[in-house]
């Protein structure tokens, strides 16, 4: 058993077909099956089911691919780590990033890695929160970039910055002759959210007043599309602070800030306006807590203070380094 072999299974589990598979892996279909028919009887266990169509693990094959892709994941980290200490920067990145935040950092994020590190070779999935963390603990993401806390005992965390909530507001919409909206008043009887699944829904939720179900029966997909759906049908939606710079002048007048205010029972009478109350949403780099790239985690972590405004990054990031 080598890390060869152990390529050409995790290959095989990815493609599930033999050829294909070589190919991703660039030698001979004999070559690759020899050497997984070879660690099959090393072991004295079936990892593959060949009569499936296409081929599938068998039960022990699914445990064994999943250590498999652990073990190569610390490999490339070793050899990232030599790397590092040498000065030398480079390798490839495997990013995860939820469609959330995607539009609003990938863009400028390919341009500032491309401009300030070439070598550095970044594959991007855009996938829902579950998904990402999924791939992160199953070492077939490098890191990510989440909305946090994730609550994940075998993932770290790293804060990049904080983004407040807006309201887009139909002028159909009582909202709208509101120069600003509480959060504890927002209904949900008129609110268009994203469909489940999407962490921004169950943020939105956590601050909106719910007492009857969401406007209509249509959840979206996409942020744009919410726009759009208020701008044609009335109601309200959220959106992340870094979405107002996408909109067209006229749809920027739709948009309304909105803010905390602390309990009557706290204020001690009359609720108050409460800025340390603001819903926002914590961004962050998420790796696995056995994670050693430490440059290549800076950075990511530094193009992504190039993008984002100053005043929304974590006060932490703007004066030190990461140490892992």
């Amino acid at each position: 058993m080598n890390l060869t072999t152990l390529k050409y299974i995790v290959a095989l589990d990815n493609y599930r077909n033999f050829v294909k598979a070589a190919e991703a892996c660039g030698v001979s279909q004999p070559s690759l099956s020899t050497a997984i028919k070879n660690m099959e009887a090393e072991l004295d266990i079936r990892i593959f089911d060949r009569d499936a169509h296409p081929v599938e693990p068998t039960a022990i094959g699914e445990k064994i691919i999943a250590m498999a892709r652990v073990t190569l994941h610390n490999a490339a980290q070793i050899e990232e780590f030599v790397k590092g200490e040498r000065g030398e920067e480079g390798g490839d990145l495997n990013l995860g990033i939820i469609p959330t935040i995607a539009p609003y950092i990938l863009p400028d994020l390919f341009r500032e890695l491309h401009r300030l590190h070439p070598a550095v070779k970044l594959k991007v999935s855009e996938m829902r929160t579950s998904a990402i963390v999924e791939k992160l603990v199953n070492a077939e993401l490098d890191m990510a970039i989440l909305a946090t806390p994730l609550e994940r005992k075998e993932l770290l965390e790293i804060p990049l910055y904080y983004e407040k909530f807006e309201a887009y507001v139909s002028p159909e919409d009582a909202l709208w002759t509101q120069k600003e909206v509480f959060s504890d008043q927002l209904p949900s009887d008129r609110l268009w959210v994203l469909q489940e699944g999407h962490c921004l829904r169950s943020q939105v939720f956590k601050f909106c007043h719910r007492k009857s179900r969401t406007h209509a029966e249509y959840e979206a997909g996409s942020i744009d599309t919410l726009v759009r759906v208020v701008d044609a049908n009335g109601g309200y939606t959220v959106i992340p602070e870094l979405h107002v710079s996408f909109l067209s002048e006229s749809q920027k007048s739709n948009v309304r800030p909105i803010t905390g205010r602390m309990p009557a029972a706290v204020a001690g009478g009359e609720s108050e306006p409460c800025p340390a109350c603001v819903p926002v949403r914590e961004v962050s780099l998420v790796i696995r807590e056995d994670f050693v790239r430490e440059r290549l985690l800076n950075i990511v972590a530094t193009a992504v203070k190039n993008i984002i405004p100053e005043p929304m990054l974590d006060s932490r990031l703007k004066k030190f380094a990461i140490k892992i």
